[in-house]
């Protein structure tokens, strides 16, 4: 079986077989002890407007398990903010194949939205495609490094 995906951002086709596009809930971060462990030790990446927090885990079920947020100080409407955090968890659904299989170990991770004005999907999609790679180089540097 061969999906064919077209990218927003160029006008280009991409093949993948047998790739599921969800986001099931297995792969949702929804720990509060979790999430507070990724800011307190937790490693940073940022392609503006966003920023990806990351922390291995013991975690056996799942390879990534990802959260979205967006500031209620930037953007009071919580319209808006739903709006943001539906572009990013989709962007990251769709382009997930390119850490999911790639990688080894797990991880928690979490989606921030530094932006103050409402993005496009393609400026989410951009930068979401570039943090995703930077995570995939930084943690195959570090399970090289130890």
């Amino acid at each position: 079986m061969i999906i064919i995906i077209t990218s927003r951002q160029a006008n280009s086709c991409y093949f993948y077989s047998l790739m599921r596009f969800s986001f099931p809930k297995e792969e949702k971060l929804k720990s509060e002890k979790q999430i507070q462990a990724i800011f307190e030790k937790g490693s940073s990446i940022t392609a503006y407007p966003l920023k990806l927090v990351y922390l291995g885990t013991s975690n056996g079920r799942t390879k990534i398990q990802v959260a979205v947020t967006v500031s209620k100080k930037n953007f009071r409407s919580a319209v808006h903010r739903n709006r943001i955090k539906r572009l990013m968890r989709e962007t990251y659904r769709l382009h997930k194949h390119l850490i999911f299989n790639k990688i080894e170990g797990s991880y928690a991770c979490m989606f921030l939205y530094l932006g103050k004005e409402m993005p496009s999907y393609n400026e989410i999609e951009g930068s979401m495609i570039k943090i995703l790679e930077k995570f995939l180089k930084r943690v195959n540097d570090e399970e090289v490094d130890t």
